[in-house]
């Protein structure tokens, strides 16, 4: 009997190493992520070593997992990590060996090596950026920023501005990726935790909140997600206090969602909130809208509405065309995929695209961290910059501190 046949059953942490090693070393793009509120790990590979870059008509797209950065590509295309090998399982249960796929069987025997294995690839196979400089920004130029952006909404340019920043970490020795990616799992059950690595494009990991659209059967469903605060005290969902400019802030953007249903003659929507909500360590105001495609006569209202809210208010600003050219002219660094959106296509009849939000980007021995703040007439810069602080270290003390 050999090793492979004498394992018979292997955990979570067992099996994300496996799956992890499994996308290193096959040279081709993968992702992995799990739902909010879901107890599944779903992954697929794409073993083709050139990134696939396709448009965004998504009802007519095979299954899998679409990325698309914060600035709109001349082509307007997106990347796609097509799901030629797809694998879920549930994180609550052990799985047994013959359950797995042939193609994950292979790699069973080296399950002790697994996490060296992987901080290897991992630091072999991810690249440092050669677009604009990407470095941790200093507080001040952040703060100069902020204060450029109410300079111009008071000017009136704009109503809402979302300056961002970067933090560089070092990534530390013996850091083990599969334990990490499972914590993220675990700290943040409402948010989508989510990893992907594309050749030569990048490799991310993120805890998102925020969901930009959502299609399953019939139903369509969006959220307007902004305002932010730390969790305080023993029920903070119950102790919250927001101030008017957080309540403003929140209300822009529901105004936004709302402006691109006129823009396409929808009326029927239903719209709940806005409710606090937890992300993490932090609260956020979030309103609800749902559309029944069938009965409004829009079946391809996911694809329309992607097209109309990237990139939404909440990342960007409003108006968005002025906000965008502000963003473009006096930021820093390239946000690459950071405000970009993700998310998986087609799997099961369903697809969920978020903002990606709450993310790091590897590149060899170091990890960028990126963090905005909404910005209005009303805002502190000194507090601005500590959301950044905050929304940073929700991926970022995992980095620094792998068993945190």
């Amino acid at each position: 009997m050999n090793l492979t046949e004498s394992i018979t059953s292997i955990t979570q942490e067992e099996a994300i190493h496996l799956l992890f090693l499994q996308g290193l070393q096959s040279g081709g793009s993968f992702a992995l992520w799990r739902k909010p509120r879901t107890q599944t790990l779903e992954f697929i590979l794409d073993e083709k070593q050139e990134p696939n870059r396709v448009g965004l008509n998504l009802e007519e797209l095979p299954p899998g997992f679409v990325i698309h950065p914060f600035a709109d590509q001349e082509d307007k295309k997106a990347f796609y990590i097509q799901a030629n090998q797809y694998f879920k399982f549930n994180l609550t249960e052990s799985i047994a060996a013959e359950e797995l796929p042939a193609w994950l069987q292979s790699s069973l025997g080296q399950t002790k090596s697994k996490a060296n294995e992987i901080e290897k690839l991992l630091r072999a196979n991810t690249f440092v950026s050669s677009r604009k400089q990407v470095q941790g920004s200093e507080k001040e130029s952040f703060i100069h920023l902020v204060n450029q952006g109410i300079g111009a909404i008071a000017s009136g340019l704009m109503e809402k501005i979302v300056p961002a920043r970067t933090k560089v970490l070092e990534l530390p020795k013996g850091f083990d990726l599969g334990k990490t990616f499972l914590q993220l799992i675990y700290s943040y059950p409402n948010s989508f935790v989510n990893f992907f690595h594309i050749p030569q494009v990048g490799t991310w990991m993120g805890a998102t909140p925020e969901v930009l659209i959502e299609t399953k059967g019939d139903i369509f469903y969006t959220m307007a997600l902004a305002g932010t605060q730390a969790a305080k005290g023993d029920n903070p969902l119950k102790s919250a206090a927001w101030t008017q400019k957080e309540i403003e802030e929140q209300a822009l953007v529901s105004r936004y969602i709302v402006d691109c249903f006129k823009k396409i003659r929808l009326r029927e929507y239903e719209e709940h909130g806005p409710k606090t909500v937890m992300a993490g360590n932090l609260l956020h105001l979030r309103s609800d809208f749902k559309v029944n495609m069938k009965a409004t006569g829009f079946p391809q209202l996911g694809s329309v509405m992607l097209d109309l809210l990237h990139p939404t208010s909440a990342v960007c600003g409003m108006p968005r065309r002025e906000a965008h050219e502000f963003l473009q002219e006096n930021e820093s660094f390239d946000r690459s995929f950071f405000a970009g959106f993700l998310g998986p296509v087609n799997i099961e009849s369903e697809t969920s695209i978020y903002v990606n939000l709450r993310t790091a980007n590897f590149q060899k021995n170091q990890v960028v961290l990126f963090a905005g703040a909404g910005v209005t007439e009303d805002s502190d810069p000194e507090k601005e910059w500590e959301e950044t602080e905050m929304k940073c270290e929700i991926i970022g003390k995992f980095i620094k501190h792998p068993s945190a």
